[in-house]
């Protein structure tokens, strides 16, 4: 599946239906579960306050054009230039807030745009900054966010299809979880734990 859309190069990447998303305190050292993905796979990394962050990306991308996977770098749009990675990964709240110009124009020359969204509201204002997918959680109980009421089968499969652009499941995620949700309301799923 090739995305496409005004301003943007027909020539994206697939998107991937299976991401690893790094989190610097559940997954320190992403690279072996990185690894283990299949080909065509994608990574979303995060790693926020990681003291030798631009490092770890680094190695994360090289590991990531080795294997054939879709890197994104999570809200920060040079450093995800820096590493060649295939787009950035806005969280909700960055997305909203107005300060993202410089960040789409690098993105609009061919690279993947995903955004997080918890809520339609945020679904809506990603579709209108032009993102390429949303993550949307969480969707069952997260250790991310313990003690948070997850959305649950139903009402995320009510927000993904009312949604214009591909949906990522994410929040307590894995593959039997997968299948709980109602078959074709998101694109794919991403985790931490779940792919670890």
């Amino acid at each position: 599946m090739t995305l496409a859309k005004p301003g943007h190069s027909d020539n994206l990447p697939p998107l991937p239906r299976l991401w690893l998303v790094t989190d610097a305190l559940r997954l320190p050292d992403p690279l072996a579960a990185i690894n283990r993905l299949p080909a065509g796979s994608g990574v979303l990394f995060r790693h926020h306050g990681w003291p030798r962050r631009a490092e770890m990306a680094h190695a994360v991308a090289r590991l990531c054009r080795v294997k054939r996977l879709v890197l994104l770098v999570a809200n920060d749009w040079r450093l995800a230039a820096q590493v060649g990675a295939a787009g950035v990964h806005l969280a909700e709240g960055l997305a909203r807030s107005g300060r993202v110009g410089p960040c789409l124009g690098w993105v609009r020359r061919g690279r993947i745009l995903s955004v997080a969204a918890h809520s339609a509201q945020a679904l809506h204002a990603a579709r209108t900054i032009g993102a390429d997918f949303c993550l949307v959680s969480q969707a069952f109980a997260s250790r991310s966010h313990p003690g948070r009421a997850p959305l649950g089968a139903s009402r995320f499969a009510t927000l993904a299809r009312n949604c214009t652009i591909p949906v990522v499941a994410l929040g307590g995620m894995n593959h039997r979880t997968w299948k709980r949700l109602p078959p074709g309301c998101a694109h794919g799923w991403a985790a931490i734990d779940g792919l670890a």
